[in-house]
């Protein structure tokens, strides 16, 4: 199989997908056309370097989101890569910031993820896409796309501890956009009312 057959077989394939990531990270359609365009076109002056075979969307993937940070940085002249700004930002007595211990947990089984994957639908992604860029990259990555924990962690170029974190932040945020929407559709119970002798005093 040359080269051509190759790439047309293993990353085509992925096209819709890297285009939905590239939405979310651009929030905007002719961006993220050309953010895809630009996607596959360093992928293919690139594929001698993928192993056949191997995960093609998630490094498609993190080609997408590379090319997004070089432009977005190229626009702003602003603009940091979130991984590094989690990593250093110091504490408040100047020491470097850690994750709290709850984030780091093992996650192998994942029913805010499946919850999250089974209800998505227009207003689920309007809420996802206003998160902040840190927290949206690993909700789309992790709930949207479905890849797992270690994918995302090497996409985003962060220790696996980080994505836990941000994806535990970013979930705790949508559920506070969406408590409202989410019993309207039944997808959650409404939280009790106060006990009546507290109503009574």
């Amino acid at each position: 199989m040359d080269r051509l057959q190759s790439f047309e077989t293993e990353a085509l394939p992925h096209l819709d997908a890297v285009y939905r990531f590239a939405l979310r990270l651009s929030g905007n359609p002719a961006a993220a056309e050309d953010l895809v365009q630009d996607t596959f076109l360093r992928a293919y002056r690139a594929w001698e370097q993928y192993t056949p075979g191997t995960k093609a969307k998630s490094w498609l993937f993190t080609i997408c989101r590379n090319a997004y940070l070089r432009q977005r940085e190229r626009d702003t002249r602003r603009a940091e890569l979130v991984d590094q700004a989690a990593r250093d930002e110091p504490g408040l007595d100047g020491s470097p910031a850690r994750e709290a211990p709850i984030f780091t947990g093992g996650h192998d089984y994942d029913p805010e993820g499946d919850f999250f994957r089974e209800i998505i639908d227009d207003t689920i992604l309007e809420a996802i896409d206003a998160l902040p860029q840190e927290f949206r990259e690993v909700v789309v990555l992790s709930d949207l796309q479905g890849l797992p924990y270690q994918e995302v962690a090497g996409i985003l170029h962060v220790p696996l501890g980080t994505v836990k974190s941000r994806l535990f932040r970013g979930r705790r945020m949508l559920q506070q956009k969406l408590y409202s929407y989410a019993v309207e559709f039944g997808y959650v119970k409404a939280r009790s009312e106060p006990a009546d002798a507290e109503k009574d005093t």
